[in-house]
């Protein structure tokens, strides 16, 4: 099995825990939660800056001395609904006590103390289509560029048709070069729908030295450290991930893979 391809280790309580130590990069870490309702999960953030999303299920949430109530609305993430999100800074704590069977997905990365706790959605997300035919998919942004609520993190939810391409036309941001790309390190958190079903992710760079296709089955993460990383749906399963990003700079400027670039150039 692939380096890159995560699985959960179990199915309650911390089914996932990614950090730059164990990943071998320097920025992006991701845990997630599978909690039972009455169930309890809590921690320190330390020095990262933490989204806590709410990804399916119900939790009164308790950070930075505040109490932030329930959080969660959606019983399933293939509602597309927006998410109900908290942002914490580093050097604080959180807990959270499930209201109801809940999944909690935790992004982390450097904090600075630049930003103060808040919620974040599900009001000003709205689920936005992106790209041409089977190229199609449906973005809910919880913290990209635009959303000044983090120091370092970026964001966002992804759902792709049955039959579609997401992720692509095939592309990188692996250097650190602003303007032209920025070097940031990449998490895929993957759901499939029906939860039988797989998906399929490449991970490859353009002189061949990383070229990974993976098989990616619900509840899967995959790790992207440098490359393109395009994914597939086949038909019949539809495929959703959260993408964690982040990097030196909080700037998403990518370069399309050379033999896709012409698609870019046409579909815009």
């Amino acid at each position: 099995m692939s380096d890159l391809l995560k699985k959960p280790f179990g199915t309650h309580g911390k089914v996932h825990e990614i950090t730059p130590q164990s990943a071998g990069w320097r920025y992006v870490g991701f845990s997630l939660y599978h909690l039972r309702a009455g169930e309890r999960a809590a921690e320190l953030t330390g020095d990262r800056e933490v989204m806590l999303v709410m990804v399916e299920g119900k939790a009164q949430i308790w950070g930075v001395g505040q109490d932030w109530g329930v959080l969660g609305a959606r019983m399933s993430v293939f509602e597309k609904t927006p998410p109900h999100c908290l942002y914490l800074p580093n050097d604080t704590d959180w807990a959270a006590v499930a209201e109801t069977d809940c999944v909690i997905a935790l992004c982390t990365a450097p904090g600075k103390g630049g930003h103060a706790a808040r919620r974040i959605g599900p009001e000003g997300i709205t689920l936005t289509e992106r790209g041409k035919g089977v190229n199609t998919r449906y973005i809910n942004n919880i913290a990209m560029e635009n959303e000044d609520y983090c120091d370092s993190l970026l964001v966002t939810e992804v759902f792709t048709p049955p039959g579609h391409w997401s992720s692509y036309p095939s592309h990188r941001h692996d250097e650190d070069d602003y303007p032209r790309i920025t070097y940031l390190e990449e998490t895929y958190y993957h759901r499939l729908n029906p939860a039988s079903g797989f998906g399929i992710q490449r991970v490859y760079t353009d002189d061949g030295q990383l070229d990974e296709t993976m098989a990616v089955k619900d509840g899967d993460v995959v790790c992207v450290p440098r490359g393109h990383h395009p994914c597939g749906a086949p038909h019949g399963f539809e495929m959703y991930y959260l993408n964690v990003m982040a990097g030196p700079l909080r700037k998403w400027r990518f370069v399309a893979a050379p033999e896709v670039e012409w698609i870019l150039e046409r579909d815009g």
